[in-house]
């Protein structure tokens, strides 16, 4: 090979380039040393150069990194980054920053060290579940997500980042659960399972039953009336959850992907029809029953100002129902307290 092949190893590779991509390209450890001493090259990792001497850009510590461990390729994060999603780094919670670390992924037969600035994790049958020929390499877009899901911090962020790829049209809800379904040490399979489950087949009992286990029952909320019955100007429609009395309705949608623009117009001309007759229409999804604690407040906020007198319940010290319980705003704004006034509340001061 010709010394020119170092220019266009640099050039594919954001300007790093190892050891032995020079050897193979007629140059050797004197040429190496002769860059380095003139500051036309400096060293990232041991064996691994970048062709110049200032600050590394976050491409270039990726492909330093890759190019230590190889062979290796992007994992996690840094994975959903180099696919084009911006949760890779910049905005999905619980993802490194643009300037955080680089996950990599090894063979798990492999016994390496990561060099600073690098995470390594080891995964079984690696080749099938990378695609080696993208550059820079990188785990499977659906590798990488559940990856990344299952390493979230809270639940709500796991089904963020799941349904920012798949409202994106980067992968679909049956891709995932084909790749969960292949993978059982998972921290939140049973949570991904009924996630990706629900959003493939577009049945709504999973998300029906969070509803009620997890945010009706624990917070003392009314006992809403499900699935009922009612005739529209376009049909028969069901309702997931009607709180009668305050006149409001709960609808669940568990998909992760647009709706089509007809079934968008059918969710807004029965929303319309409700108000008309009072009721008023709150739909949640799966980013909602993610964090059950905060909707359940919203809801209580909601069905007091349309009557209800009960105060909810706090299912944990942390939960928002245990600061704000009982307390909602009027229509004037003031702060309305449930409950019986304090004895002497009201007499005269002395």
């Amino acid at each position: 090979m010709e010394p020119a092949t170092v220019d266009a190893t640099l050039r594919s590779q954001a300007g790093v380039i190892c050891r032995r991509q020079v050897r193979a390209a007629g140059l050797d450890d004197n040429d190496i040393e002769r860059f380095v001493r003139r500051r036309l090259w400096a060293v990232v990792h041991p064996g691994v150069y970048v062709d110049h001497t200032g600050p590394t850009s976050w491409l270039q510590r990726a492909w330093a990194a890759l190019l230590a461990l190889e062979p290796a390729v992007l994992a996690g994060p840094s994975a959903l980054r180099v696919h084009g999603l911006p949760a890779g780094g910049e905005t999905a919670p619980g993802c490194e920053g643009r300037d955080g670390v680089v996950h990599v992924a090894v063979d798990r037969d492999r016994h390496v060290k990561a060099p600073p600035g690098v995470v390594v994790v080891r995964r079984a049958g690696l080749a099938r579940r990378s695609q080696a020929h993208h550059s820079p390499p990188r785990l499977r877009l659906e590798e990488a997500l559940v990856d990344v899901a299952d390493d979230a911090v809270r639940d709500v962020d796991a089904v963020a980042v799941i349904a920012a790829a798949c409202q994106q049209g980067l992968t679909t809800p049956t891709r995932l659960l084909a790749t969960v379904r292949s993978r059982q040490r998972l921290k939140r399979r049973r949570l991904l399972l009924e996630l990706l489950g629900e959003a493939a087949t577009g049945v709504r009992s999973v998300l029906e039953r969070r509803y009620l286990r997890e945010v009706e029952r624990p917070h003392g909320l009314p006992i809403g009336r499900r699935q009922r019955r009612l005739r529209t100007r376009t049909g028969s429609a069901y309702r997931d959850v009607e709180y009668s009395e305050q006149c409001a309705v709960i609808e669940l949608d568990g998909r992760l992907v647009h709706r089509t623009a007809d079934a968008r117009w059918r969710d807004l001309e029965r929303d319309v029809e409700s108000a008309v007759v009072g009721d008023v229409t709150v739909r949640l999804g799966w980013v909602h029953l993610a964090d059950p604690c905060r909707t359940a407040a919203a809801i209580v906020s909601l069905l007091r100002s349309r009557g209800w007198t009960g105060t909810g319940t706090a299912c944990s010290p942390s939960c928002p129902l245990g600061t704000a319980v009982g307390t909602t705003p009027n229509r004037r704004g003031t702060p309305e307290r449930g409950g019986s006034p304090a004895p002497g509340a009201g007499d005269p001061p002395r």
